[in-house]
């Protein structure tokens, strides 16, 4: 266990994330539409193209098209089926059980919001700079767990980190730290200090924005023998 300074140097509530839908995206999603020549649309108008196409289909229709876009292949014809009539009134990216597709499922919602002017659900995502000082080799390998263990500790027990994780929180495996940090940038790092940008669900790291600066003891995962 290795004792941790963390400043919270900016925080910010974003409905996009970044390299969300970059250019390939949004023409390979008019191609499923069956839009002519997509690749010839000009860069800044093909995302209004994109979302006009999509509303000349009914809602469940356009979320059927964006989610086979965006998650075909781990999940079955019918789940997706499913998935395209709860997307309409369900925060999937946060109720939804596999985490894995939680930033898929946000982003399909965001892009329907947008397109169908709010008939589906509102997305909500945090962008944050966290500064953690200490002794950084910890987030060598695998930074996650021990990122998350240290936002955890920066909010209150009463948060959704806490009440869903807490033995992974204490223990040496927390698998889940992946999904719940959906994009980690390291920004700059020294012998003893490292910046990294997070993003993530309003959902798991909202309450972080309320903690500005604080002490904090974090861990890594341990490493499985090989052997066994």
């Amino acid at each position: 266990m290795s004792q941790f300074k963390i400043n919270i140097l900016s925080f910010e509530q974003i409905k996009e994330l970044p390299g969300s839908w970059e250019k390939s995206d949004l023409v390979n999603l008019l191609n499923a539409m069956d839009y002519d020549n997509p690749a010839e649309i000009k860069d800044s108008e093909l995302k209004e193209m994109c979302m006009m196409s999509l509303t000349d289909y009914e809602p469940e229709e356009a979320a059927k098209i964006v989610l086979d876009y965006t998650i075909a292949g781990r999940l079955t014809e019918g789940q997706i089926e499913n998935l395209s009539h709860e997307i309409l009134t369900e925060k999937l990216w946060e109720e939804y059980p596999e985490l894995p597709l939680h930033p898929d499922l946000y982003r399909s919602t965001q892009l329907l919001y947008d397109a169908f002017n709010g008939k589906f659900p509102r997305a909500e995502a945090v962008q944050f700079t966290i500064e953690i000082n200490g002794d950084v080799t910890i987030f060598e390998e695998n930074p996650e767990a021990p990122i998350v263990r240290l936002l955890a500790a920066g909010m209150s027990d009463r948060s959704l980190i806490h009440r869903l994780f807490s033995d992974q929180l204490a223990g040496d495996l927390f698998a889940e730290a992946k999904d719940i940090l959906w994009q980690l940038k390291k920004v700059s790092g020294g012998e003893n200090s490292v910046t990294y940008e997070i993003v993530s669900s309003a959902y798991w790291l909202d309450e972080i924005k309320y903690a500005d600066s604080y002490d904090a003891e974090s861990h890594a995962d341990a490493v499985p023998n090989e052997e066994e």
